[in-house]
């Protein structure tokens, strides 16, 4: 049996962050052939295209794991209607230099949570944009724009009763998107 090794991209670094929540909870709901390993990203510098032609050790181990993945889990909060600077930093840091874009052809699916009642909407419209020209699957059903409230995580970390049919779902499919995406070669 295959295994499909998942790079999970949290765009909070947060002790108490509720997408690392989110993600680690989703993560449970996989199917026992997807692995998961959580990209670090908090001791990335500032992209600097100086840096290019020698990358920090810091750089070479996130464009090495973002290799190694045969898909993107992203969770994001939504800071000021767009992504957090540390997941675009973490992205720009992948896609360059020109040429050596490690994000390309790893399907992704995004999801957010945040205390307000859009959810991350529009934090994962701008991620959308930014995933597509940088050549990344992004899976389009379902959206996943959840608002936190006080059940939503069971007392071990799992997904509440509440939303456990919508964030299995979302889960089914997502990991139908990257045996999807896998089956297909570039040409």
């Amino acid at each position: 049996m295959k295994t499909y090794h998942i790079a999970v991209l949290v765009g909070s670094i947060r002790r108490e962050s509720l997408n690392r929540k989110l993600a680690d909870a989703l993560i449970k709901l996989a199917p026992a052939d997807f692995t998961f390993h959580h990209l670090k990203i908090d001791d990335l510098p500032l992209y600097n295209e100086d840096d290019d032609e020698d990358p920090p050790e810091a750089v070479r181990r996130l464009k090495q794991e973002i290799a190694e993945a045969n898909g993107l889990l992203i969770a994001t909060p939504e800071y000021n209607r767009s992504i957090p600077g540390l997941l675009k930093n973490a992205i720009d840091h992948g896609s360059r230099p020109r040429g050596q874009n490690s994000w390309g052809g790893k399907p992704a699916g995004m999801i957010g949570l945040s205390p307000s009642p859009c959810g991350t909407a529009l934090a994962q419209q701008h991620l959308r944009s930014i995933l597509a020209v940088l050549d990344v699957p992004t899976m389009a059903q379902p959206e996943g724009y959840i608002q936190h409230y006080e059940e939503l995580f069971d007392t071990d970390g799992g997904i509440g009763e509440g939303s456990q049919k919508f964030l299995q779902g979302w889960m089914d499919r997502f990991a139908a998107w990257v045996r999807l995406c896998a089956g297909v070669k570039k040409g």
